[in-house]
């Protein structure tokens, strides 16, 4: 996997130099100073800049010759790293586009729902096959899972809001750094509108996306009402997006998961896979799998 990951990392750098000097970008809850001299020797580094200190270190190391061995001293050391055209600047990118079970929030929301009429683990392993990509059709899962739901007191949906949905972390860092920054905020998923719009007026996001859940008499009937929210539309919302704010999706960024992302992920400028599942860490342009939301923000 780290091969992989690597490779496409080099492609990555190869395509940046087209656009002049790039810079490495490392991330993590702590990068000592033997581990910079180490990086900084591995890509024959320019110069180096200390980013932050909080929560998370994060170095650039600009105007890079190479990044081999880098993923494996990254991987060893629990950081993450990204590449980046030294003239990257977030004032330029137009919108963010997020998942959101799994990546702006902590949880799977329908394997919560789930867990209030005793089929929690079922539903999860339906869930958990469909983002590694196991299952192909994402709107057979959905129907499967949602199915299972079928009675349950919508007063579920509530609880789970409540009780167990919490936001990834740097969530909210991440979401003020972008719309400091001019950019609109897009949040499409192939969960539900219940925790979506939810989401949408305690963040103040511009834009949402996602699944109705029929309702009758204050039950779940186990459908969903409308179009399902699969990787191709996720796509098109985010082309769509694109095209009313006026910008082009090269400048983009979107962050997910799961399988049903990538699509998504491909049309964006900027990929971020978060704490992904392999098949969509090793398509990103960036993965953060040690790191929270916020430091998409030190990648600018």
């Amino acid at each position: 996997m780290r091969g992989a990951r690597a490779a496409a990392r080099v492609i990555a750098l190869s395509q940046a130099r087209n656009d002049g000097p790039v810079h490495l970008v490392v991330q993590g809850p702590h990068l000592p100073r033997e581990d910079v001299d180490a990086l900084s020797a591995l890509t024959l580094a320019g110069g180096i800049e200390v980013l932050t200190r909080a929560a998370n270190d994060a170095v650039r190391f600009e105007n890079i010759s190479g990044t081999a061995g880098v993923d494996e001293a990254c991987a060893a050391g629990g950081y993450d790293w990204g590449v980046v055209p030294s003239g990257r600047s977030l004032q330029r990118v137009g919108l963010v586009a997020m998942d959101m079970d799994s990546t702006l929030i902590t949880i799977e929301c329908i394997d919560e729902i789930a867990d209030f009429c005793g089929l929690k683990a079922e539903v999860a392993a339906i869930t958990e096959a469909a983002m590694r990509g196991e299952i192909k059709d994402f709107n057979e899962s959905l129907t499967r899972r949602v199915a299972l739901l079928k009675g349950l007191d919508a007063s579920a949906l509530e609880r789970v809001y409540e009780e167990r949905l919490k936001l990834s972390p740097g969530a909210e860092q991440m979401l003020a750094g972008a719309k400091a920054a001019g950019l609109k905020t897009l949040l499409v998923s192939g969960g539900f509108t219940f925790f979506t719009e939810r989401l949408k007026a305690r963040l103040g996001l511009d834009y949402t996306r996602a699944n109705t859940l029929e309702i009758v008499d204050g039950k779940l009937t186990g459908r969903v009402t409308g179009e399902i929210v699969n990787a191709d539309v996720k796509a098109r919302t985010l082309a769509e997006t694109c095209a009313q704010i006026g910008i082009e999706p090269s400048r983009a960024i979107a962050m997910g998961d799961g399988s049903n992302d990538l699509k998504m992920m491909g049309a964006a400028g900027l990929s971020v896979a978060f704490r992904a599942k392999p098949v969509v860490r090793e398509a990103a342009s960036v993965a953060f799998n040690f790191v929270g939301l916020d430091a998409l923000l030190r990648l600018f």
